[in-house]
């Protein structure tokens, strides 16, 4: 199957890349490669891609040029993973956002409406979940104030997928992943950083009390998700958690890290950041049921996992 993945180059969007050529797919690449951290991060992640996928570097907020690669490439199914991503740098940068996001999603969906492409996936977050206070966080949740321009962002892209998917008949799936982590994460998330802090001697910002939980998704089992969501055909427009059904504290995590390094934290207390949510926890049933989804990796044999990656990777 001819596909195309915008943001194929990041952390998410080069594992996705590398289970389509696994199953034999025909990948188009499409990244802007941007600043937002160091592009030669970037460059690595396609380092055992570019050889067997198109890369094409190319910005979303300009309609021309997405129109025009899609027009050229012609992919049955749009992976659209790239965005702007990060609730703190939202707060600093909120037009770049929505830019980015929102009408780089447009773009994308327009584009595909005019190409023919039929099947998208859209990499929402559990950000879109705000202040919710039923939990584990469902699908059906009303969703009245999300706490980031980020957040927004990614609830609106929800809506324009809905939208397309209503007036086009294009068969869409929104995946509200859940802090995705593994080998190749961005250096500026937590564990990532953490990870890093820990393994020189330098001290790690803790944010609040360590009291702050989340619900943390190892980047193979957000892959066999995102899989499963290309497979779907129950609905036109349909939206599913990909999380790993538990929770950890940011004082939990913190012990899992300095356990797999080795050392001990060095912890700089701060106080809570505006925009960060105090609890992430994905209902999971409706994926499990309909994409096949089935995390396998808990957050204990995650964090090792990653640890020994970033030390196989770190020079």
């Amino acid at each position: 199957m001819k596909t195309l993945v915008t943001g194929g180059a990041g952390f998410i969007g080069s594992h996705v890349v590398r289970a389509l050529l696994h199953e034999g797919h025909e990948v188009t690449v499409l990244d802007d490669f941007n600043d937002f951290y160091d592009p030669a991060i970037k460059q690595s992640n396609l380092a055992d891609i570019k050889t067997h996928a198109a890369i094409i570097k190319g910005d979303l907020r300009d309609e021309g040029i997405v129109q025009g690669i899609f027009a050229k490439v012609r992919p049955e199914v749009t992976f659209h993973l790239a965005a702007r991503a990060g609730v703190r740098p939202s707060i600093l940068h909120p037009k770049l956002y929505l830019e980015t996001n929102v009408n780089g999603t447009f773009h994308v969906l327009e584009a595909a409406r005019l190409c023919g492409c039929e099947r998208m996936i859209f990499a929402s977050s559990s950000s879109v979940y705000g202040l919710a206070t039923t939990i584990p966080f469902h699908e059906e949740l009303a969703l009245p104030q999300t706490l980031s321009p980020y957040a927004a962002t990614k609830l609106a892209g929800e809506q324009l997928c809905g939208n397309f998917s209503y007036l086009y008949g294009m068969k869409i799936v929104a995946l509200r992943f859940f802090t995705v982590y593994g080998p190749g994460q961005r250096p500026d998330l937590a564990i990532h950083a953490f990870t890093d802090a820990i393994a020189h001697g330098r001290p790690i910002k803790k944010f609040g009390d360590g009291s702050t939980r989340r619900d943390y998704t190892y980047i193979d089992d957000i892959v066999q998700g995102v899989l499963g969501a290309m497979r779907y055909d129950k609905k036109s427009f349909d939206i599913f958690n990909l999380g790993g059904h538990k929770t950890t504290s940011l004082s939990e995590l913190i012990v899992l890290i300095e356990k797999a390094v080795g050392c001990r934290a060095i912890i700089e207390e701060h106080p809570e950041q505006k925009g960060d949510m105090p609890l992430t926890y994905a209902e999971i049933s409706k994926a499990q049921q309909f994409l096949g989804y089935n995390p396998q990796t808990s957050i204990e044999i995650g964090i090792p996992k990653f640890v020994e990656w970033y030390q196989q990777n770190t020079h």
